[in-house]
């Protein structure tokens, strides 16, 4: 009977050490994720974070043309290399714990469809798939600025104008995001010309296209509006996720 009661204090007495300890980190937390927003898409946190649009979908194992929603964490940063083939860095234990007890074949089933999703990525990417041979001027108006891509306001140029003024798509391509979720850019419309290059219109007075909208070069998007009082168009390109000088782009005036 002793022996009995012995064993069961000290079961109870294990029990509360192994509750005593520190709680499982959530490896979808932190730096380097990101929670979706309600007007978030792939392109804008993409252009928020300077990413690629294509490595932000290949890190975390979507399609470029697959939907994202609101809540959903997607990692910001190249995961390491993985252990186990098919399970990425940052995956929850219990999805860890199922891959590591597949069999070889599901192994390579994962890998087969990891590479379904990229040839559907870029089968659902299509539109504009050649670079832009000829760029136009955004808007009429002069330069207020000069580009400079380690500062955040000069990542693009501020092109001077009047309160409601047209402002044009620069070349064919689809429209990507249109909305106000990005700080700094107000109303906000990119623009995909191909899969290389973006282009951005910021502080716009109204936005008049709607995302998945196909556009030509010339056509209304958007009226200008305006920044500490002063009317202008912010505009931007990014070339493989990365601003580039809009002014080596443009014609010249």
């Amino acid at each position: 009977m002793k022996s009995a009661i012995a064993t069961l204090i000290a079961a109870l007495l294990l029990a509360s050490c192994a509750s005593t300890g520190n709680p499982p980190t959530n490896p979808e937390r932190g730096p380097g994720w990101y929670t979706v927003k309600r007007s978030d898409t792939l392109y804008s946190i993409a252009w928020r974070y300077g990413l690629d649009y294509h490595q932000l979908a290949q890190w975390n194992q979507i399609a470029v043309s697959d939907p994202i929603y609101p809540g959903q964490r997607l990692r910001l940063l190249k995961p390491h290399s993985q252990a186990t083939p098919g399970v990425s860095a940052g995956a929850s234990p219990s999805t860890s714990s199922q891959s590591s007890g597949s069999a070889g074949t599901s192994s390579s089933s994962s890998k087969s469809t990891s590479k379904s999703k990229t040839t559907s990525a870029a089968a659902g990417d299509s539109v504009a798939m050649r670079n832009p041979v000829k760029w136009i001027w955004p808007t009429a108006g002069k330069p207020l600025n000069t580009f400079l891509a380690s500062q955040l306001d000069r990542r693009g140029i501020n092109i001077a104008g009047k309160e409601g003024q047209p402002v044009l798509a620069v070349a064919d391509g689809k429209v990507v995001y249109s909305g106000n979720g990005l700080a700094g850019y107000g109303n906000l419309i990119i623009i995909k010309h191909s899969d290389t290059y973006l282009s951005a219109y910021a502080y716009c007075r109204e936005r008049l296209v709607e995302e998945g909208m196909a556009v030509k070069a010339g056509k209304l998007v958007a009226r200008m509006g305006q920044r500490d009082n002063i009317a202008m168009l912010h505009f931007e390109i990014r070339r493989n996720g990365k601003p580039v000088d809009p002014l080596k782009y443009l014609p010249k005036q």
